[in-house]
């Protein structure tokens, strides 16, 4: 490429335009796993050939340069995580348990299944910690008096299960799977398959979208969802607007007071007090900076190419607002289409119904084949559970997520005694797919 780019020791560069989405996703995945990175903003031909030596036209941008020196043209999360040596393949034919989703729950049965001995992978499709690695002070977490952000407790947690014997698929999405001789047989994107004898849902939720047009083409160039880590420091001067009410929103809007000129948290209720942690909201009340549009809500994006102006209705009418930045954190809904091929039952929202919510007549019509009822978070499936913010009637929050995870693998023990007898790997089962 011959930019003649030097990494600085262990740190990953990135070069590219403020407003480019690619730069975002990429700021936002570096972030998200605790990779040390420098970022380069360059939106000029003259910034250009001062940092990279050739015009814009030429960098194809962005660029990000590993550790190694290698340099990446416009890459893909995909194609970073592969050449950071992040993408592997599984190495046994067989595992005692699947976990789909590294958020709290599937990271803490990752590292209680492992230190029981059992054989687990671990599948995650993006970054380690879901929606809670995004959040940049989790300060209501036992053990953490002083806060913790997101993805710093995501990556003690990931390093802890695999010092445990966990195995972790990053960058692998599972595309369906089927439950058949007493196993789930699962199949990657790629058409790797995984089979385990049972097995744990914990994939989370996804951000809501708004619904709004110009929202596709603005995702990363002024519009961003969740508590916006990587972005914060950018926004230095700024009048930047949060949508939300719940904690996820409070804690951005906290996050970012620290560097814009002005925070607008935008909400459709009275107030935070029904929806966000009083101590956070009391927080929020007690900061110059953040101000409070109740009963309003943003009807309209403005922008081509990038985020101008937004358009706020409420108590006043409708109104256009300029800013630049708009941070989205209204809570999500589950990715969990994959069940619609199997016998798991879901609520009407679409989160994974377990144990107790699961009445004899769903069970009957699920043909649940088994004289007991299903364990407490078992699913219509016997062997297949769920934990954390998938499953019905979940706790939204980090402890819960890390509690269910836990309680989980109590009950994936008490499925593999009493379906195979023991809970070790089966006798025979030999790594059949080249590490």
């Amino acid at each position: 490429m011959g930019l003649g780019l030097q990494p600085l020791s262990d740190r990953v560069l990135l070069y590219g335009g403020r407003h480019n989405s690619r730069a975002y996703e990429i700021r936002d995945f570096l972030t998200r796993c605790v990779v040390n990175y420098d970022w380069h903003p360059i939106d000029t031909d003259e910034e250009c050939m001062a940092t990279l030596c050739v015009p814009m036209a030429d960098a194809h941008l962005p660029v990000v340069v590993l550790p190694n020196g290698t340099p990446l043209s416009n890459p893909t999360i995909a194609e970073i995580a592969e050449h950071l040596g992040w993408v592997t393949r599984p190495k046994l034919a067989e595992y005692d348990l699947s976990i789909y989703g590294a958020g709290p729950a599937g990271l803490s049965a990752a590292v209680y299944a492992a230190s029981e001995g059992l054989s687990v992978v671990l599948i995650e499709r993006e970054a380690v910690g879901g929606q809670a690695g995004s959040s940049s002070l989790i300060e209501n977490y036992l053990g953490f008096p002083h806060g913790v952000r997101g993805a710093d407790l995501a990556e003690r947690a990931r390093q802890q299960a695999v010092a445990f014997g966990a195995e972790l698929l990053l960058m692998r999405e599972g595309v369906r799977g089927q439950f058949r001789d007493g196993r789930i047989h699962g199949e990657l994107a790629d058409g790797t398959p995984i089979v385990a004898r049972a097995n744990i849902c914990a994939t989370g939720i996804e951000w809501r979208r708004l619904g709004l047009d110009g929202e596709d083409r603005l995702l990363g160039a002024g519009l961003y969802y969740g508590a916006g880590t990587s972005e914060a420091s950018e926004c230095t001067d700024e009048h930047v607007f949060v949508i939300g009410g719940a904690n996820s929103a409070g804690q951005a809007a906290m996050n970012l007071a620290a560097h814009a000129r002005r925070v607008t948290v935008v909400v459709r209720g009275a107030d935070l007090s029904a929806t966000m942690s009083s101590y956070l909201s009391e927080r929020i009340a007690a900061e110059p900076r953040i101000e409070v549009l109740p009963h309003t809500q943003v009807v309209g994006l403005l922008g081509e190419e990038e985020l101008e102006a937004i358009v706020l209705d409420g108590p006043e009418g409708r109104r256009e607002v300029p800013t630049g930045r708009l941070f989205v954190c209204i809570g999500g809904q589950p990715n969990t289409d994959w069940t619609l091929e199997t016998k798991i039952a879901r609520d009407r929202l679409g989160y994974l119904l377990t144990g107790p919510d699961l009445d004899a007549s769903l069970l009957a019509e699920r043909e649940w084949p088994l004289e007991r009822p299903p364990f407490h978070l078992e699913t219509s499936v016997p062997g297949s559970f769920a934990a954390g913010d998938v499953r019905a009637g979940s706790v939204k929050r980090v402890a819960s997520g890390v509690g269910e995870g836990a309680m989980a693998v109590t009950f994936v023990h008490r499925y593999l005694a009493e379906r195979y007898g023991t809970a070790t790997q089966p006798a025979g089962v030999r790594p059949s797919i080249p590490v």
